[in-house]
């Protein structure tokens, strides 16, 4: 997309019966486009890469503020920390994998929500306004770290033919479709499954800004245009959205951490 076809897309001037060649600066992909703040070696490093690198500070700089010396009598920073932590562990990863089993995954999956949940929580704050989790290269990294450990435990725990038969469904009770089923489980495992991990938080990150996008342009065109009442109902339809993305947020953190916990005890269990 060209810098013009950028200009024209985000021009504030556009208002109904307009003069100016203009209409609805409809929202699209171009919002999902950023130019380049820096370029280091031929790397470009923009907006979007700018927010996860600040996503990332944050929840280490958070959590080493929290526990870095933690007290038996916790301070303020350390009750929150220690809430957020609890209600991974015990919420999610206790209830999918036991205490036993779980405990050691729990540094990982507290890690993966709230890296996730600041990462899409970035569409609601003045000046970013843009979660991070709308550009599907981050849901895919963090569903391959998923896949990989997955498979990884697959085999570590039932050795080679056992793990392919955890990842195919072997099961001889199944008689001739077994071969079937096998061809089925094999591909929905290795393949749909890291997908649909990777779009189901991508999807619903990328509609949501959309929408906000859309709701937030629209009610100062409304404005612009004169039309007040279309302009406020718009505006409150914004503020709708921004609560309801508030909470789509923090689901989306927490079911694709639950959905990992998930895909870990399966390949720990002898069946799915």
């Amino acid at each position: 997309m060209s810098a013009d076809q950028t200009q024209l897309a985000f021009d504030w001037s556009c208002r109904i019966m307009s003069d100016n060649g203009c209409g609805f600066p409809a929202p699209g992909l171009h919002s999902f486009l950023f130019q380049p703040i820096a370029e280091v070696g031929g790397f470009e490093f923009n907006k979007v890469m700018l927010l996860a690198l600040i996503t990332t500070v944050l929840v280490v700089a958070f959590f080493w503020a929290a526990f870095g010396k933690a007290r038996v009598v916790p301070g303020k920073l350390q009750m929150v920390g220690e809430a957020g932590y609890d209600f991974v562990r015990r919420g999610i990863v206790y209830e999918t994998l036991g205490k036993k089993e779980g405990e050691k995954y729990v540094p990982l999956m507290v890690s993966l929500f709230f890296f996730i949940w600041i990462m899409n929580i970035w569409s609601v704050i003045p000046l970013a306004q843009f979660p991070v989790s709308s550009i599907i290269a981050f849901p895919i990294v963090l569903a391959a770290v998923v896949w990989i450990l997955w498979v990884s435990l697959t085999f570590k725990r039932h050795g080679f033919v056992g793990g392919l038969k955890n990842l195919t469904g072997y099961d001889k009770s199944l008689g001739a479709v077994l071969p079937l089923v096998m061809v089925i489980e094999f591909l929905s495992n290795l393949f749909v499954r890291p997908f649909t991990h990777a779009v189901r938080l991508f999807a619903n990150m990328f509609a949501g800004h959309l929408m906000l996008v859309m709701f937030t342009v629209a009610s100062w065109y409304l404005l612009n245009s004169w039309m007040i009442p279309a302009a406020g109902i718009s505006f409150v339809m914004t503020i709708t959205m921004i609560l309801f993305e508030l909470f789509v947020q923090a689901v989306q953190a927490y079911v694709f951490v639950l959905l990992a916990c998930s895909y870990i005890q399966g390949a720990l269990a002898e069946h799915h």
